[in-house]
């Protein structure tokens, strides 16, 4: 038996990086998938994806939807309902970075990292706790970085909206575990994303690796598998908690 045998999930930012593999796994694991991608240019991989899962014999479907805006994340809920049925596990996974130094940051860099990475959680959460409530049933998986528990120069908006999904985090699982929907958060330390292609080769990879003890970046399926571990009954009795997939670079 899969893991997640006729669960279904939704993953924003779903069409590429660590969205795309735990949609990948998800769909290996019998999930039936909904996930979101913002542009036009990601259209054509996001419905390559979309049928990728479906070849494996579930539901997965692409939706074009802005987790930064509410009233997206509504009719994208709604939509999904009308298609799926049920919304038995959500990964806010969607994320900008515009890294600057605080005092060259411009107050609209400061605003669009607030409403892409913390604002979409709220909204998305918002809008799938209601069949979850009613089901007494639920998991949700927002995507957090070891960023935001260490801080890092030149990256202050990001740090406070990832630090701000932890804090959000707590609050939910506390709120909701009496109905059984479970709230937990992935720290991951540096991933081999588009994000952070320019830090992937060269000294500036060694730099980094130097500092985290399993001496590599992660992988997209890294990540993934602990997502998968959230998302399972595997963690049936965690919530409210923090996973840092780092490779150590917190210690």
């Amino acid at each position: 038996m899969k893991l997640l045998d006729n669960k279904v999930a939704i993953v924003t930012g779903g069409a590429r990086g660590i969205g795309e593999g735990i949609v990948r796994l998800f769909a290996a694991q019998g999930a039936h998938v909904a996930f979101t991608y913002v542009s036009d240019s990601s259209a054509d991989k996001a419905m390559a994806l979309a049928a990728s899962a479906q070849a494996l014999g579930v539901k997965a479907k692409a939706y074009q939807s802005n987790a930064s805006d509410a009233k997206a994340c509504e009719t994208l809920v709604a939509d999904v309902l009308n298609e799926f049925g049920a919304i038995d596990i959500c990964v806010n996974n969607a994320g900008i970075s515009k890294d600057n130094l605080l005092m060259r940051m411009t107050n609209e860099q400061w605003e669009e990292v607030m409403q892409v990475n913390l604002n979409s959680v709220f909204y998305m959460t918002k809008q799938v706790i209601r069949p979850m409530m009613k089901a007494r049933s639920g998991s949700i998986i927002n995507m957090s970085s070891v960023i935001g528990e260490m801080g890092n120069a030149g990256q202050s908006s990001y740090a406070a909206s990832k630090a701000g999904i932890i804090g959000f985090t707590k609050s939910v699982a506390k709120e909701l575990g009496s109905r059984n929907i479970r709230c937990n958060a992935i720290a991951p330390g540096f991933v081999e994303t588009d994000m952070t292609q320019y830090l992937q080769a060269g000294e500036a990879a060694d730099k980094y690796k130097a500092g985290i003890p399993l001496g590599r970046f992660a992988s997209a399926t890294d990540i993934a598998n602990v997502t998968l571990f959230l998302a399972s009954d595997l963690s049936s009795y965690v919530t409210g908690q923090t996973i840092s997939a780092c490779g150590g670079l917190n210690i």
